[in-house]
């Protein structure tokens, strides 16, 4: 059966209805106390390419269940009232996480070009999890 949209159009559909956040304006951001930085990328992605300090682990997998307070597996990082911004490593993954977060009534914004940019702009980057 073939595909009726393919996974460049979803992408482009949800960076049109989503809040994208540039790397130097998040890089300023970075130390507010008020805002969240959200990693949905995979653990071995952390491992190898380190992570931005500070920042949440949320596996993509679990993102929906972990901010819905009636999910058995809610996590109450999600449950403050602050702003939230989720990257993975260019920016794909993260605006369909958060496009879907928006379906839910969950408020939050992505890294448009998600971590490998951060990389290039010397963000700050932790080698190991702790």
């Amino acid at each position: 059966m073939p595909l009726t949209k393919s996974a460049a159009q979803m992408v482009a559909e949800a960076r049109a209805r989503i809040e994208e956040v540039e790397t130097a304006t998040l890089i300023a951001m970075a130390d507010d106390p008020d805002v969240v930085i959200v990693d949905i990328r995979d653990i071995r992605e952390r491992q190898r390419s380190g992570f931005i300090p500070g920042s949440v682990h949320a596996p993509r997998g679990m993102v929906e269940f972990w901010v819905d307070p009636d999910s058995p597996y809610y996590k109450p990082v999600f449950g403050q009232d602050k702003r939230y911004v989720f990257h993975c490593a260019s920016g794909w993954r993260s605006a369909l996480t958060v496009a879907a977060l928006q379906e839910m009534g969950f408020a939050a914004a992505h890294l448009k070009d998600g971590f490998s940019d951060w990389q290039k702009a010397g963000g700050p980057i932790e080698n190991t999890d702790s």
